[in-house]
């Protein structure tokens, strides 16, 4: 099924994309029509455009590949299933997010990863080719956020101020020589051996599979763990210390 979303309202897509049948469905001329595949399972979206906020929230087995940018609260609290962006993000991609694979080409806005939390076998993971504003990983309880910085030239932490305030599960793995000076301090930081890198390779070599480059090359870099302290406790809303 093909649908032009221009000038179409966000409740009529929403609704063509739900009651069709068919189960490969491409969205041409999208241009922030909000809460697209919204809970859905067993189909596969491809959107050209830009989709509006809450891309993919609640999603339950859906694949959706977006040929350009995405919005706000991509994946609220998805369950299963896969985004593909090759764009950038906007803010809280990931919110709350407890199962399935997140993949941004580009960058991402504030807040990416937010609450995001492992629910029994599920395992949530985000992984951005460039950059991850400030707050990454805020609150996270689970799962995994791998930043790569490939939009980088000079050798610092492809993140802004904040990441892992909170933090009290999960990992972010950050692609870089040098890690951000003001982590929180519930946050145990050390650079990855090889082996360990045997944890996010799958995941690697899926972002190049869809978005160009060499895995092997990324592999190679400098990789630093994240990971909460369980010695000292995130214990208060927006603590810093």
């Amino acid at each position: 099924m093909k649908i032009e979303a221009r000038n179409m309202h966000f409740k009529d897509l929403n609704e063509a994309v739900r009651h069709t049948s068919d189960t490969n469905i491409e969205i041409d001329q999208c241009l922030g029509q909000r809460y697209i595949a919204s809970g859905l399972g067993g189909k596969s979206i491809t959107i050209n455009g830009i989709p509006g906020n809450a891309l993919g929230s609640y999603l339950n087995g859906a694949d959706i590949v977006v040929n350009g940018n995405a919005q706000d609260a991509t994946g609220d609290t998805m369950n299963e299933g896969h985004i593909y962006i090759h764009g950038s993000c906007g803010d809280a991609t990931g919110y709350g997010m407890r199962g399935g694979k997140i993949y941004i080409r580009g960058s991402a806005g504030y807040r990416a990863g937010i609450h995001m939390k492992a629910y029994k076998d599920k395992l949530p993971v985000i992984v951005i080719g460039g950059s991850a504003g400030s707050f990454l990983g805020e609150y996270q309880a689970g799962g995994i956020i791998i930043v790569l910085g490939l939009d980088r030239e000079d050798s610092s932490a492809p993140v802004g101020r904040f990441c892992g305030t909170g933090m009290h599960g999960g990992k972010i793995f950050l692609c870089c020589d040098n890690v951000p000076d003001d982590l929180p301090g519930q946050i145990i930081v050390h650079k990855a051996k090889r082996e360990e890198l045997g944890e996010i390779e799958h995941y690697i070599s899926e972002y190049c599979a869809h978005f160009g480059g060499e895995e092997e090359r990324i592999l190679s870099k400098n990789f630093y763990i994240l990971s909460p302290n369980s010695k000292n406790p995130y214990k208060q809303l927006y603590t810093y210390n």
